[in-house]
């Protein structure tokens, strides 16, 4: 059974977000709580009442704006997923889900990334681009 995503309720949050909402500071390594939204099809969503998911800030570009990695706790194989321990639990970054997200959605600091799992994800990342 398929749920029905209400858009509209994502929509007027989304709106806040744009309009009202101030950027945290942030940095590459770091994973937040990010609000997603309800996409389209297989892309990952965030749950809850503001549409949260873990993300990974892989690459700051500026003080609005960086690449994400969304996470999830169902560990997957394959060259599309990089599994790694975070605050003593499982979860894997969904690296063919990379995308550009505004400081905006950020909502709160979950951690930061083991040096050597960060390294390891960007080394992924390279790969899947070759």
């Amino acid at each position: 059974m398929i749920m029905k995503k209400d858009f509209l309720k994502w929509h007027h949050k989304k709106e806040f977000l744009h309009e009202e909402k101030t950027r945290p500071y942030f940095h590459e390594g770091e994973t937040w709580f990010c609000s997603l939204g309800f996409n389209v099809g297989f892309e990952q969503d965030g749950k809850g009442e503001h549409f949260l998911r873990p993300v990974i800030i892989v690459k700051k570009f500026n003080q609005e704006i960086f690449l994400g990695i969304p996470l999830t706790k169902h560990i997957k194989k394959g060259k599309y997923y990089f599994p790694f321990k975070l605050n003593n639990q499982i979860s894997a970054a969904i690296l063919s889900q990379i995308r550009l997200i505004d400081g905006k959605r950020l909502n709160y600091k979950i951690g930061n990334l083991d040096k050597e799992d960060f390294k390891e994800i960007k080394k992924r990342l390279a790969q899947l681009f070759v």
